[in-house]
């Protein structure tokens, strides 16, 4: 018999954990009788309760399990390493909000018995904000036309992986993976499907501006060089219309030295716009060693505190 894991991360998720491992178990047992199952959470140091009841859960039904990090090890490090320690035949990985339905599992099941390796699911409709969508319409395409490698348009990460493709993550040692742009890279055979992501079932969500910016910039500055691309075209375009100003002032003021007054205006102009260009690329640059410096590090994913039903 196959067994079929499913992996949740979660943060202070007191609300949702209990019904959302009824629903998945339920899920199973009901449309897909002829697998056996695991039921990992990964608990990203909640603070809110999640974790007793996780403990409770578990001591319920030993076909679910917990891990329980030390710290809070970010959006990306905890769901890849909860995709380490599973051991089914396949991977579906869900939200624990429930804005990924769980009769995706099927559909997902349904496809991977197909052949494929992966199935990914794409969020083609949206109960989400219509301006917080739009941007990230936005920021799919730009990716897209900037990365070195394919990238897949309003994919978070949800969806089914085979056993052979976990097994190619255990083996990549990165500190700090994008799951999204690992996909596209590495993945082998692969089937796209749609699905309408659905409101919070209850809660409030943890993103914010500040780490949608970083998830971005994380899959800027591990596959693209554009970004570095366009600073270093942009410096020579300035230093050479720079050169070309200098030269009218400077003919300008050999041949009319009584009618054209250089003033302090054009020189107090050029000295911001350039300090602006100039702070805005080392940012940029910034983003890129920090990146770098992540990875030459080399600290682990995730430090575990505790693991129930291993």
């Amino acid at each position: 018999m196959k067994t079929i894991s499913v992996l949740i991360p979660c943060f202070n998720e007191t609300d949702n954990v209990i019904p959302m491992s009824e629903a998945v178990v339920n899920e199973i047992t009901t449309n897909l009788p002829q697998y056996d199952y695991e039921l990992i959470f990964i608990d990203n140091y909640s603070t809110d309760g999640t974790r007793e009841k996780l403990e409770d859960i578990c001591a319920r039904n030993k076909k679910i399990k917990a891990i329980f990090n030390a710290k809070n090890f970010g959006q990306f490090n905890s769901p890849f390493y909860g995709l380490c320690q599973t051991s089914g035949d396949c991977v579906v990985t869900l939200c624990c909000d429930f804005q990924d339905p769980v009769d995706l599992i099927p559909r997902l099941v349904h496809e991977w018995e197909k052949g494929y390796k992966i199935v990914s699911a794409i969020k083609t409709e949206s109960e989400e904000n219509r301006l917080l969508r739009f941007l990230r319409t936005c920021y799919y395409k730009l990716i897209k036309k900037m990365s070195q490698v394919e990238q897949i348009e309003h994919f978070t990460g949800t969806g089914l992986y085979d056993k052979s493709f976990i097994d190619v993550l255990r083996n990549l040692h990165d500190p700090t993976p994008f799951m999204r742009g690992i996909v596209a890279e590495l993945g082998p055979l692969r089937k796209d499907i749609s699905y309408k992501q659905q409101k919070r079932r209850a809660g409030r969500t943890h993103n914010n501006w500040y780490s949608l910016y970083d998830a971005a910039m994380l899959s800027f500055t591990s596959y693209t060089k554009v970004g570095l691309r366009i600073a270093t075209v942009f410096g020579f375009i300035l230093a050479l219309l720079s050169f070309l100003v200098a030269m009218f002032y400077l003919i300008a003021k050999l041949i009319w030295w009584d009618k054209f007054p250089l003033g302090t205006a054009p020189i107090l102009i050029g000295i911001f716009f350039f300090g602006s260009v100039q702070l805005a690329f080392i940012g940029l640059l910034g983003e890129y060693v920090m990146s770098i410096n992540s990875r030459v590090m080399n600290r682990p994913l995730v430090v575990e505190e505790k693991r129930i039903n291993f």
